[in-house]
């Protein structure tokens, strides 16, 4: 492969490497000089059809540390407005010698649609489609818990999975690329994943998945979680009513105030409480949760600048070996190269 569309794509080993190529990154984000010679003279385009704030940012800042050329296209107040087929912009970029697309787009399959064709020759990334996945998402939560966990257990990220975490994602999963993205992934490494949802926010076929569902957030939380990830509830995307009300949602399924504490109440002193964003404060998640010493949500900003130069550079670096189609360079010519 010399693509990344989807989270149930990679291995375990796909996903170690990945993952352990981002604290590599990570290290260097750290350092005076934030910046690597990796993809100097290549270009990587932000093909955004969809509004997006961190993603598009975040995949530009990791694309200029790693020294790669940067074009942002944004689909309003471009042609596309103007009717352009996803085809005609695909072969434009082509011709001004886009090395890597990242696409967002809001019909579900559209990277896959890109990937498979002879359109344009460039690595794919999908950076989110429809409501089908959000991969480097995916990846960010888990370089995130991985840290949490392998804190926890004294250890090194590094070569580390997820073998053991309890994680639960709560909220609108019929909407949510980011959930769906998690879900394989996450099992990949070996954690547990509970889903919680009203029955109306979960999508046919869940049963499917690999993991539990559950209707209760309290049942959930009783028995034990390690990262408690919080959805937004996609309002946009819904053409129905699938809940009574609001603050009947958030008194259900949002974590409040009172599910904060219940953690303490638990014996849960190292659970994190993570969010993708943005947040619907109040709704989802209540503002005392959202900025306690357990959320995780600024830390996860801060990771997906890592797990997305990490991508590029096992896609852009030149090996056919690694994750999604990767690099003739190892993380350790990462580490040569950044002293």
């Amino acid at each position: 492969m010399r693509h990344l569309l989807s989270t149930e794509d990679l291995s375990l080993s796909d996903a170690i490497r990945i993952l352990d190529t981002a604290e590599e990154m990570a290290a260097v984000g750290e350092r005076e000089v934030k910046k690597l010679p990796t993809l100097r003279g290549r270009t990587v385009v932000n093909l955004f059809f969809e509004d997006s704030t961190r993603t598009r940012i975040s995949f530009e800042a990791a694309a200029k540390r790693l020294s790669a050329d940067v074009i942002n296209f944004a689909a309003k107040g471009s042609s596309v407005s103007k009717g352009e087929s996803l085809k005609d912009t695909a072969q434009t970029l082509s011709a001004m010698g886009a090395d890597a697309v990242v696409i967002r787009h809001w019909a579900s399959g559209a990277p896959h649609r890109l990937a498979a064709t002879d359109w344009i020759d460039a690595a794919v990334i999908n950076a989110g489609d429809g409501t089908h996945e959000h991969p480097t998402q995916a990846l960010l939560d888990a370089f995130t818990m991985r840290r949490h966990w392998s804190k926890l257990a004294g250890i090194p990220s590094a070569g580390a999975g997820l073998l053991g975490m309890r994680v639960a994602i709560a909220g609108d999963v019929l909407h949510s690329r980011v959930a769906r993205s998690n879900v394989w992934l996450l099992r990949t490494l070996g954690a547990e994943v509970t889903l919680v949802a009203p029955p109306t926010l979960l999508p046919i076929g869940v049963d499917k998945w690999p993991c539990r569902v559950s209707y209760d957030l309290d049942e959930t939380l009783a028995r034990g979680v390690d990262a408690m990830m919080m959805l937004r509830v996609q309002g946009e995307r819904m053409n129905a009513s699938f809940f009574p009300t609001t603050r009947e949602y958030s008194r259900r399924w949002g974590f409040d105030d009172t599910r904060l504490r219940t953690l303490d109440t638990l014996g849960l002193k190292d659970t994190i409480i993570m969010h993708p964003g943005p947040m619907n404060r109040g709704l989802e998640i209540s503002a005392a949760a959202a900025d306690s010493p357990r959320s995780t949500v600024l830390a996860q900003v801060r990771n997906g600048v890592s797990i997305r130069m990490a991508v590029l550079y096992l896609l852009l670096s030149g090996d056919s070996r690694g994750p999604a189609g990767t690099s003739k360079a190892s993380p350790t010519t990462v580490t040569k190269e950044s002293h």
